[in-house]
C-alpha cells in the first residue's frame, strides 16, 4: 500500500493512504516465465524413433492347470480337492494332484474352517515348505 504525508491545507502530519498498486514487477515476472517455457516446451517433446517388431500371438500357448485347493478341516483332517489324505503324505499327494513333473513350481492354495487351530494349519504350512512348495496361497473363504 502506499501512503502520502502531508497535503494541501491542515495538519502538515497527516497521512492520506492511496489504494494504487504497482504491477510492473508482476507483469516483468510473468513475461520472464513465459519467455522459459516458451523455450522449454520444444525441449520436452523430443521424440525417438523405435522400430519395434510387430505384436505376434505366442505360437504354443501354454494351458492353465486347475489348482489345487489343501482344506484344513477342524477336526484336523486334511483334504486335497475331494480326496482325505494325512500330514505324512501330504506332499505326494499334491504332486499327485498337480500331475507330477516339477510340482514344487505350481501354486497351491491353503483354506482352514475357522475353528481350525494355529497349530494345525502351521503343521500343513511348514510340511509345504519342508518339501519345497513356495508358492502356497491363502484364501479366506466360507468352506462350511
Amino acid at each position: 500500500m502506499a501512503a502520502k504525508i502531508g497535503g494541501s491545507g491542515g495538519d502538515k502530519h497527516t497521512i492520506e493512504q492511496t489504494a494504487d498498486i504497482n504491477i510492473t514487477p508482476f507483469i516483468d515476472i510473468l513475461l520472464v516465465l513465459m519467455i522459459i517455457f516458451m523455450v522449454a516446451a520444444p525441449m520436452a517433446t523430443v521424440s525417438i524413433r523405435l522400430d519395434l517388431p510387430p505384436a505376434q500371438p505366442p505360437t504354443n500357448p501354454t494351458e492353465e492347470k486347475e489348482p489345487v485347493y489343501i482344506t484344513i478341516q477342524d477336526t484336523g483332517q486334511l483334504f486335497i480337492a475331494e480326496k482325505q489324505t494325512s500330514i505324512d503324505n501330504l506332499a505326494a499327494d499334491v504332486c499327485t494332484a498337480l500331475g507330477g513333473g516339477s510340482c514344487q513350481e505350481e501354486r497351491v492354495f491353503v483354506r482352514a474352517q475357522p475353528e481350525v487351530k494355529y497349530s494345525q494349519f502351521m503343521e500343513v504350512m511348514n510340511k509345504m515348505q519342508e518339501n519345497g512348495f513356495f508358492k502356497v496361497g491363502l484364501l479366506n473363504e466360507d468352506i462350511s
